[in-house]
């Protein structure tokens, strides 16, 4: 399960240019640490290309206040609440690392090395009441979040955004894909 993340445009110039495009686009998504319910910057299709918008993560639950933030890539094609959204609204989620907690409740750190680097979550969206809103997708962890938790989010490379979001058939198939090898570090609040 992934349920925080970060986006941090002033450690990657890479998140930098998408917090830029957001905020030109009349968006203000939260940067820091990103929790459920809060206005995330995401990817997705436009007219021609990809752009980045902003809309609340999670999807409403099934009771007052409920919010689903995770659905499983190895169902997502099954569930009524899911399919269709997966279908026709893929979006990824850029962030500079996610977290995890242990048993013992500590919490940990994931990313590609021990700095802030571009790390590129998969998800989807779909509209409630005329809103926008997100969820990412998790799948089986590599050994890395293995060590904390059995779910981790699905993983795209930069260069498989594009594909994710406008080929229906490369996202079906993603959906099975391994997940690259991550650093998970003990996370210290400030």
């Amino acid at each position: 399960m992934c349920g925080r993340y970060l986006f941090e445009p002033e450690k990657s110039p890479e998140i930098a240019r998408i917090y830029d495009l957001a905020d030109q686009a009349g968006f203000a998504p939260k940067v820091g640490e990103v929790f459920p319910g809060d206005q995330t910057a995401v990817i997705v299709a436009g007219a021609r290309q990809v752009q980045v918008v902003a809309m609340e993560w999670g999807f409403p639950g099934f009771s007052q206040g409920q919010r689903l933030i995770n659905a499983r890539a190895e169902t997502v094609q099954d569930k009524r609440m899911f399919a269709q959204s997966f279908a026709a609204m893929r979006c990824v989620y850029p962030t500079t690392g996610f977290f995890e907690w242990t048993k013992q409740k500590e919490k940990v750190w994931f990313n590609y090395q021990t700095k802030a680097q571009p790390l590129y979550l998969a998800g989807f969206y779909g509209q409630f009441s005329g809103q926008d809103r997100s969820i990412i997708l998790t799948t089986q962890p590599n050994q890395a979040v293995a060590a904390v938790h059995d779910r981790m989010p699905l993983l795209l490379e930069k260069k498989q955004i594009n594909r994710w979001i406008y080929d229906h058939d490369f996202a079906r198939q993603f959906l099975t894909a391994a997940m690259p090898d991550l650093v998970g570090q003990r996370w210290v609040e400030n």
